[in-house]
């Protein structure tokens, strides 16, 4: 009899940050290096951007189809962000955690709220900081990605974002990439092995207690 005949529950680990502070560099980061970590992918009413990939980087719907997504309960959390709507469909999250695989999520703390309503037990929740707000902006600065109007009112709304640093189980200061990547991952390490997520444990120290 050994330990392997014990199954882990896989787990939700969630990075949220501001727009800019690196919580999708490290998530890519994670997904390189971690076999049993899978990206879930969300569904957004937004245009695509180019470069992206229908599946991959996300599922693209139009609003009426997302309607009927959360009317039929078929999302885990959704959320309004910059004019679109974002959402987890349920089914492939839950197959995986029963599977004893971890889902990655990139979601704001509104997400999060809602994912811990319903899922608490099988939550890991990290907030991403930036340095400094100067930081911040330079760095939506470098990605190129959007208008001045739209990087301005980033700024404005991570004023908001960075207040909820405090319902997040875990805090990582990103100041240097690689650092920050190591501290996820030695969370994600510790969360595997925590107690609650060993199906078949009790039955297992019966065992050896039967065999004293």
């Amino acid at each position: 009899m050994n330990s392997l005949q014990i199954q882990r529950r896989g787990l939700m680990l969630v990075l949220s940050s501001p727009s800019g502070a690196g919580k999708t560099s490290i998530s890519r980061a994670l997904l390189d290096a971690e076999d049993n970590l899978n990206l879930s992918i969300s569904v957004t009413t937004r245009p695509k951007r180019p470069g992206e990939t229908e599946g991959r980087d996300y599922y693209f719907v139009d609003p009426t189809e997302f309607n009927l997504m959360v009317n039929r309960q078929e999302l885990l959390e959704y959320a309004k962000v910059f004019g679109h709507y974002y959402g987890t469909p349920r089914s492939a999250v839950e197959d995986a955690l029963s599977a004893g695989r971890d889902v990655l999520f990139d979601i704001d703390w509104q997400g999060t709220q809602q994912l811990a309503e319903k899922a608490r037990d099988d939550l890991v929740s990290v907030f991403i900081l930036p340095p400094s707000t100067a930081e911040l902006e330079r760095r939506l600065h470098t990605r190129a990605q959007d208008s001045e109007e739209v990087i301005g009112q980033r700024m404005a709304r991570a004023a908001d974002e960075i207040t909820h640093w405090s319902e997040y189980q875990f805090v990582v200061i990103n100041q240097d990439f690689e650092d920050s990547v190591a501290r996820v991952r030695a969370i994600l390490k510790s969360e595997r092995l925590r107690r609650t997520r060993q199906v078949g444990l009790a039955n297992f120290v019966k065992r050896l207690r039967e065999l004293q």
